[in-house]
């Protein structure tokens, strides 16, 4: 399949470290030491080594306080794999998506809306779609994941109340709406994705019950390369996590 998405000029270089959430500190290939937006405020579990190879982009816009954005890292876990950890593209990703009818599992629908209020918890659901042969619109929100054990992607890494929140809300539409939770599996070495029960539990027994009740579930496989990003079909979802208790990892909380 086609490139989806074509990456702007990057740059390669080395992480030197990331800290306050929101900074990198890079060393670039020709060996100037700059520092990065991370746009990932997560604890990016397994995608945040130290040393590891990198890419940037460069921004022209001289109002900004920091030029180069962070988008990808190299892992190694199955084979050298870039892990892309721009957060602002997983959703501009997945609109390209659905303009071009890749999930055959969501049917014809013919208008996309973006950032739709609903809910009685006042979330707001990343895309609305309506359908063409049905009443029923279909409410997708979309997860990043980048989390891998094997072939194995996980989400989330850390608990979530935020993510806790959209499975509610999703579970709180059925049966009168459809309800989609898509996992944007932005690596192309996972061929399986599960809930992360040993960094939230709570998130993992609201994603089976809502299953349960008729939530679909998209676990996206996405190749990522300095290119741009590719998707490749989806991943086999499994229920409960499967990692031994010696890997379970302690994370704070956040709120997305």
């Amino acid at each position: 399949m086609d490139l989806l998405y074509r990456y702007p000029t990057l740059y390669p270089g080395i992480l030197i470290k990331r800290y306050k959430r929101f900074f990198a500190d890079i060393e670039l290939a020709s060996g100037e030491l700059i520092t990065a937006h991370c746009a990932n405020t997560g604890p990016m579990t397994g995608v945040s080594t130290i040393g590891s190879p990198v890419m940037v982009s460069k921004s022209d816009n001289p109002k900004r306080k920091l030029a180069y954005t962070w988008e990808m890292i190299q892992v190694y876990d199955n084979q050298p794999t870039w892990v892309g950890i721009n957060t602002a593209l997983p959703n501009r990703i997945i609109k390209l998506a659905l303009e071009k009818y890749l999930f055959p599992e969501l049917g014809n629908y013919l208008k996309i809306r973006f950032e739709v209020p609903y809910g009685i918890e006042k979330s707001r659901v990343d895309f609305v779609l309506r359908r063409e042969d049905s009443d029923q619109d279909i409410y997708l929100e979309v997860k990043n994941t980048t989390w891998a054990d094997g072939n194995l992607a996980v989400f989330p890494d850390t608990v979530t109340t935020r993510g806790q929140k959209h499975l509610r809300e999703l579970t709180a539409l059925l049966p009168n709406y459809q309800a989609v939770m898509l996992y944007l599996i932005n690596r192309g070495d996972c061929t399986q994705f599960s809930p992360g029960d040993s960094t939230d539990p709570v998130y993992g027994q609201l994603l089976r019950d809502a299953a349960a009740q008729g939530l679909k579930v998209l676990p996206c496989r996405f190749e990522v390369t300095p290119e741009g990003i590719r998707y490749l079909g989806l991943a086999e979802f499994l229920p409960f996590q499967r990692l031994p208790q010696s890997e379970t990892v302690v994370s704070p909380v956040i709120s997305g």
